[in-house]
């Protein structure tokens, strides 16, 4: 065998080390550093009532964060002072989930001031626009109404994408048969421009991105852009997606995983009384997921850039009670924010029993 110094082939030196140490080739890189875990709470703030949405000012100064049945908004600083800052208009309950649920802060804010809510209304299910100075919520205006209500099953999250389009998780409103119907924008993820209409590239030329959802609650991106999605099932299974467009994701048809054909089957599943999960977070590669009746937070890592997930692992079961919305800080990936939904006909806890929890990663 002849041995060389040429760059890029085995040197002398390098053939006897792999010789005395069973190596074969160069030496492999360091394997990479264990992603964080949940490892403190600290109460933010209290007196609040069924806080559903919640999202940051694209400058970190504050977030905003909306009440469910009363239709407040309030304003949140990182120390967790609370102001409000307004009611949506025109905003009714159900008398079970329906009311003031999502808000989604334009990624423009600075310049716009727009800020975008999903809520209740007497025809039904909207969403509208709303303006905000850092002070004061006005200007309401409707983009988008017709999508049916019910006194459950609204879904009801906003979350802008990477692409700068206005994504909207819309519940079945209890009419399974809307879920497949590709002309209702229910038991759909919808994927917007920010005056409503059906943002270019859509599959169906509509407004509809996904369909086949049950009561979708949870809407986050992972890191290469792609959407991850949380739903609550029937009796049986709840669901973590993985959406794509144009793809069904079974219901009425399948609840948690199928083998039928021309349905995605979810990534992962839980039964419901482990979840009925509402919103989802990613930080550091991981699905954070917020669990009403399940009363806990789960953390569910991503396979690198696959499309696979890891072990799920609960924290903090029982612990805060019923989990409404999770959010990561802006500027780090090592803490989130965690609403409890207590201070509801479920939660069976007074006015005001509400907070906002912040979560140390590490």
């Amino acid at each position: 065998m002849r041995l060389t110094t040429t760059s890029g082939l085995l040197t002398t030196a390098a053939l006897l080390a792999g010789a005395l140490t069973g190596a074969t080739g160069p030496a492999s890189a360091a394997p990479p550093a264990p992603a964080a875990v949940p490892t403190s709470v600290t109460p933010l703030t209290t007196g609040l009532s069924v806080p559903w949405g919640l999202a940051w000012l694209p400058d970190g100064t504050h977030a905003l964060v909306t009440e469910r049945d009363d239709f407040r908004v309030w304003k949140v600083t990182p120390g967790g002072q609370k102001t409000q800052v307004g009611t949506v208009p025109e905003s009714q309950t159900t008398g079970g989930e329906g009311g003031l649920m999502g808000i989604a802060v334009a990624p423009d804010w600075a310049t716009t001031r727009h800020v975008y809510v999903m809520h209740t209304a007497a025809e039904g299910n909207r969403i509208a626009r709303m303006t905000y100075d850092g002070t004061t919520l006005g200007n309401y205006t409707v983009i988008l109404q017709g999508i049916q209500k019910a006194r459950y099953h609204n879904g009801g999250r906003l979350a802008f994408g990477p692409d700068g389009y206005l994504y909207a998780a819309t519940g079945d409103a209890q009419n399974t048969a809307l879920a497949q119907d590709r002309n209702s924008l229910n038991g759909k993820i919808l994927r917007l421009t920010r005056t409503g209409a059906p943002a270019p590239g859509n599959p169906f030329g509509t407004r509809v991105y996904s369909l086949g959802h049950r009561n979708p609650q949870g809407l986050a991106f992972d890191r290469n852009g792609r959407l991850w999605e949380a739903e609550f099932g029937n009796s049986r299974f709840d669901e973590l997606n993985l959406i794509k467009p144009g793809a069904n994701y079974g219901w009425p048809t399948c609840e948690g995983t199928c083998s039928t054909a021309g349905m995605t089957n979810p990534k992962k599943t839980w039964t419901t009384g482990e979840a009925s999960p509402s919103g989802i977070a990613i930080a550091d590669n991981v699905v954070y997921m917020a669990a009403l009746r399940g009363q806990r937070l789960w953390r569910i890592p991503i396979d690198g850039d696959t499309e696979n997930v890891g072990t799920a692992t609960a924290y903090y079961v029982g612990t805060y009670g019923r989990l409404r919305t999770v959010v990561t800080s802006p500027g780090t990936e090592q803490q989130l924010w965690l609403t409890t939904t207590n201070a509801d006909a479920n939660g069976g806890q007074p006015d005001g029993a509400d907070r906002i929890l912040r979560v140390t990663l590490s």
